[in-house]
């Protein structure tokens, strides 16, 4: 099993856009995240995407193409999570029942940004309840607050060890410490987060696993990034 992080864009900030895609022993390619929208330019992209880093140019890195995916888990359908969906018709997309509910039955607004790409009629959507058993070694972990339904993903590779990727309830160093963290413009629930930034930072201590945070232009240097390759 491989799990290959991907830097598909950058923030304002000069924080990373990050994806993931892990490849397991049977050949069953799931990717997390599609990134943001590459129809997005001009001063509505709020995000730089550059001309090697769209998810396509990155599956394309590893001689794969949008068919060869057959599972994109769902961190969260915010717009630079979820801006490519419609790349992927023949993936089976897995998201948090109670995140798909609210995307669906929300007004205008952030998760509204890219349902052009994500809420479609011929998109395959999973619906998980809770913490969910993926694959063997790949757990989902549910872990709102950033927003409702918000998941993270737990990977176990036996031999460089585990990866916890906890995508935006832990965005960046500054906000591991669940009792002292600020929030962030987005996070919607206080107490959630800190709950959820809790059980995460704590199920990274009881996995000894490296805990990846969601957009931290510091750590990011620090990782083993596409092409290569967290293994098993």
């Amino acid at each position: 099993m491989r799990l290959h992080l991907f830097k598909l864009g950058t923030t304002p900030t000069g924080a990373p856009v990050p994806g993931y895609l892990v490849q397991t022993e049977d050949g069953t390619n799931v990717l997390v995240d599609t990134g943001f929208s590459r129809a997005a330019t001009g001063p509505k992209a709020f995000v730089d995407v550059g001309p090697e880093e769209g998810v396509e140019a990155r599956l394309a890195g590893l001689g794969l193409r949008p068919p060869d995916i057959h599972l994109v888990v769902c961190t969260h359908l915010d717009p630079d999570h979820a801006g490519n969906h419609d790349l992927f018709p023949d993936a089976e997309f897995v998201v948090q029942r109670s995140h798909h509910e609210l995307a669906r039955s929300s007004e205008p607004g952030r998760l509204a940004m890219a349902r052009a790409s994500w809420d479609l009629p011929h998109l395959k959507y999973r619906l998980v309840e809770g913490d969910t058993e993926l694959l063997p070694g790949v757990l989902l972990v549910e872990s709102s607050g950033h927003i409702q339904g918000h998941q993270s993903l737990l990977v176990r590779l036996p031999r460089t060890g585990a990866v916890l990727l906890a995508a935006d309830a832990i965005p960046a160093a500054e906000f591991l410490d669940p009792d002292r963290r600020a929030m962030t413009p987005f996070d919607v629930d206080e107490a959630a987060v800190r709950a959820s930034t809790r059980r995460l930072v704590e199920l990274a201590e009881a996995e000894n696993a490296l805990l990846v945070r969601g957009h931290d232009a510091q750590q990011w240097p620090t990782l083993r990034t596409a092409p290569t390759a967290y293994y098993d």
